[in-house]
């Protein structure tokens, strides 16, 4: 094979076949004569053959255990074109599950054919669903600024919310509609939180390679259930595939901000009862054909920008839905929900009329929830705390019938005689109030609260500050790498889940990310328990490797997963201390000399990292001094937080004139 038909591969991409850091494979690329030769790039970005990679890999001992799947994507990758990759994904998948089956996309290269009867055989022998998700994580990931997919929990919460606040209950089972079902995550969604008999999906997607792709993960998802699937490929606005079709509840995060919707060739379509969409607005579009599709009682629950809450454009609409009751609820999310993730979009919850009701009471107000309190700050992208917003809003929609029952802070009821004037703005941060003063006891008993924080953090100060520590001390250190050789601890990486993973019912654990780490440190998904490698248990040293969250700590609790680039050591405790380790390599010094500092997200070599020689009965006296030194560290952490509380709320009583003399 000559370099202009080999397949090429990145420094990065050799590095997650190998299952190392960047900087190891700049280092092998240095210190041997024998790698492989450059084939393409530029010098800062070079390219590589994928076949003589993987054989110096093979050669010198360095592929581990990884699987076929990460050598398969460079294969799919150098495809070039995003339609075909992902129909021979797609294709590969009906493979993977009947391997005799006709091929149904023959518009695909004799190359794409060959790289679904390898990608077809890896998944029989690594697990078909597995190197599926693998194979449609991947995809994703490359073609991310040309696709717009719902987040795994964004998908989880909408289905929760449609499935809570329709009324009465499906008869023979219960039938979804996605108009706009991109890769099916809306639908797997469903399909994980529906736990009722009988379970029917109506799903289309103008993109053949969207659709082909929806059709290969439903179908691992809906093996062995009672689950009926029909995915078409068209466009659901001009040429509706599911005319008279009615569903109990519909997802839909439709495309935004699309000019040429089908205006002119939809202007007398029955779907607008409540009023021709302007050509500026078509998520009005998509808005009533999810209601023209709702059986009586059914709820829809679809993502949209916020500025179709207040365009003047669409108020003539906006006040229909309302006066009709078919606007229930709107709610804000945080930046960082979904694409694009730099705006608060924002879920409308729609419901039909319901023919079961006699005589019901009409419409008096709606529910507007604003959420956007719930994004995580110092994080580099925005992100929301997804606990606290789902508990947050589904406390919210627990009362959207109830008007008896109090709302959560954050929640207001707007009657429609203030929501109907010449604006029709519905946008929630117009109404909801803000945070409650505290009272003059809750006041006190901050105070109380902070002075005994202050008394803790002059102990711990008192007691580090008495510590003889002599200058210029030297002792001699080890590596993690050599620790591993001598067998006093072990070394696993953690990886990123499968795409469907954080949406996955029955035995789940708490994940990790770095995303996490550099908000609070508290897990924002979860996972299955079968479906993370590499789970942290109660004793372990957990170290994050890259530069700009670099740690490391004692993991103390339950059971945790870790994402990519974090990692655990499993010490020998008859040869290592873990909080003895854990205070050695969290050390600055240690995060200064093995990252490669390209950039401030670049990786750590774990095992670079240095270690203090100490004997076992040395360590213990190290390692009570580095717990103290970590509790110091907290108290100045919740020192800064809650002095800056009472200031706010200080400065908020004296500016109202509250101090009394």
């Amino acid at each position: 094979m000559n370099a202009h038909d080999a397949v090429p591969v990145s420094l990065a991409e050799i590095a997650r076949i190998a299952g190392v850091g960047r900087a190891a494979v700049s280092n092998w690329r240095r210190r041997h004569d024998s790698f492989p030769a450059r084939i393409g790039g530029t010098d800062v970005s070079p390219q590589f053959s994928l076949a003589e990679v993987e054989q110096w890999l093979r050669d010198n001992g360095k592929l581990g255990d990884i699987g076929g799947r990460e050598l398969l994507w460079p294969r799919f990758e150098a495809l070039g074109s995003r339609n075909e990759s992902g129909l021979a994904i797609a294709e590969a998948a009906r493979r993977m599950r009947s391997p005799k089956a006709r091929i149904a996309h023959p518009e695909l290269s004799a190359q794409a054919r060959d790289l679904v009867a390898q990608a077809a055989k890896v998944g029989r022998e690594e697990g078909p669903r597995e190197t599926f998700e693998f194979l449609l994580q991947r995809w994703l990931e490359t073609h991310v600024r040309q696709l717009s997919t719902t987040p795994p929990q964004l998908a989880a919460l909408m289905a929760r919310i449609a499935l809570a606040v329709r009324l009465g209950r499906a008869q023979g089972g219960l039938t979804l509609l996605d108009p706009a079902c991109g890769t099916g995550h809306l639908a797997a969604a469903a399909v994980q939180e529906y736990d009722g008999p009988g379970l029917k999906i109506l799903a289309c997607e103008r993109d053949p390679a969207l659709a082909a792709l929806t059709v290969g993960r439903l179908e691992f998802l809906t093996e062995d259930h009672d689950i009926q699937t029909r995915i078409t490929t068209a466009d659901a606005l001009r040429d509706d595939p599911f005319a008279g079709a009615k569903a109990d509840i519909a997802l839909c995060n439709p495309p935004f901000n699309e000019r040429d919707w089908g205006y002119e060739d939809l202007a007398t379509d029955q779907r607008w009862t409540h009023g021709l969409p302007p050509r500026t607005e078509p998520e009005l579009a998509w808005v009533q054909d999810l209601l023209s599709h709702l059986k009586p009682g059914g709820a829809a629950v679809v993502v949209l920008p916020p500025a179709v809450a207040s365009r003047k454009a669409g108020r003539r609409i906006r006040g229909s839905l309302l006066r009709t009751g078919a606007l229930r609820a709107v709610v804000s999310l945080p930046p960082g929900s979904a694409q694009p993730r730099s705006v608060s979009l924002q879920l409308w919850i729609l419901r039909a009329a319901s023919d079961g009701l006699v005589a019901a009471p009409p419409i008096q107000d709606a529910l507007l929830v604003d959420g956007t309190r719930f994004a995580r700050s110092g994080t580099r992208e925005p992100s929301p705390d997804w606990d606290g917003l789902g508990s947050f809003v589904l406390t919210a929609m627990a009362t959207l019938d109830q008007t008896d029952q109090e709302l959560p802070q954050g929640a207001v009821r707007v009657p429609l005689l203030d929501l109907l004037d010449d604006e029709v703005d519905v946008t929630p941060g117009r109404y909801t109030q803000a945070t409650a003063e505290p009272t003059s006891k809750e006041l006190a008993g901050k105070w109380d609260e902070f002075g005994s924080v202050l008394a803790d953090l002059a102990d711990h100060a008192r007691r580090l500050s008495a510590l003889d520590l002599e200058a210029g001390a030297s002792q001699t250190t080890t590596t993690v790498g050599d620790l591993v050789k001598a067998g006093a601890l072990t070394l696993r990486a953690g990886q990123q889940p499968l795409d469907s993973a954080t949406t996955a019912r029955g035995a789940t654990v708490p994940l990790l990310t770095i995303v996490d780490l550099l908000h609070d440190g508290t897990p924002s998904a979860v996972v299955p328990t079968g479906s993370a490698p590499a789970i942290a248990e109660e004793g372990d040293v957990v170290v994050a490797g890259v530069a700009r969250a670099f740690k490391a700590w004692v993991h103390e609790g339950p059971p945790m997963a870790l994402g990519p680039q974090l990692y655990i050591l499993q010490v020998d405790a008859e040869k290592l201390e873990a909080h003895f380790l854990a205070g050695c390599l969290c050390a600055p010094a240690n995060g200064r000399q093995a990252g490669t500092h390209a950039s401030s997200s670049s990786r750590v070599d774990i095992r670079r990292l240095q270690v203090l020689q100490l004997p076992r009965e040395k360590q213990a006296v190290y390692a009570e001094t580095f717990r103290r030194l970590r509790a110091f560290e907290k108290l100045l952490t919740t020192v800064d937080r809650s002095g800056k509380e009472l200031v706010s709320d200080m400065s908020d009583r004296l500016a109202a004139g509250g101090l009394t003399t």
